[in-house]
């Protein structure tokens, strides 16, 4: 279960990676959870948590609902239009930016969604669940095992951030979650 400041960031960070996927264009829910799931993925290849989104197998790849969720919620809060930002997330865009100048692991978390949008975001969404399918995972139990999701069974676990070892996180004070809660309209 995602704690209210891990949702806070993981909306911040929602919104921050549409307005970084914009240029390409995201048409449809399966584009944006396989680049949020992509993103998650390379945070914790760096040993950073960054989104707290449990993730499953899915016909189309990797699915999230707690980022189901929260997509519904910021629309319903009129700062996601369709997958397009509104004008009113225009300020948790700029309070994330300038919380990322003062913490090094929120650098390295918008360094790599930058570089996963930059790879994946000209995708269209056959080839983003092909990129996706083609990620190999290993269990804790068998690290050296490794499986492409494409032959993992529909509904597994992929990935559970609250059971990741980690060396850094994004983080937020205080004063900034509250600030970025307003913003988001919470």
């Amino acid at each position: 279960m995602r704690k209210p400041h891990e949702m806070t960031i993981d909306r911040a960070l929602l919104v921050y990676l549409l307005r970084l996927a914009e240029p390409y264009g995201i048409n449809g829910d399966v584009k944006l959870q396989q680049l949020a799931f992509l993103c998650e993925l390379q945070m914790f290849g760096k040993r950073l948590k960054g989104f707290h989104f449990e993730f499953f197998r899915y016909a189309y790849g990797a699915f999230s609902k707690d980022l189901d969720n929260d997509l519904l919620s910021l629309r319903r809060k009129e700062r996601i239009e369709n997958f397009s930002l509104s004008e009113k997330a225009d300020e948790a865009i700029k309070l994330l930016q300038e919380s990322v100048e003062q913490v090094d692991a929120n650098s390295q978390a918008i360094e790599i969604l930058q570089a996963v949008v930059g790879r994946y975001g000209p995708q269209d969404s056959s080839e983003m669940m092909k990129s996706v399918e083609a990620v190999e995972l290993s269990t804790p139990d068998q690290p050296f095992l490794k499986l492409p999701i494409r032959d993992i069974s529909f509904h597994s676990t992929l990935l559970v951030p609250s059971r990741i070892e980690v060396e850094s996180e994004f983080t937020l004070s205080p004063t900034v979650l509250a600030r970025l809660n307003q913003a988001l309209g919470y």
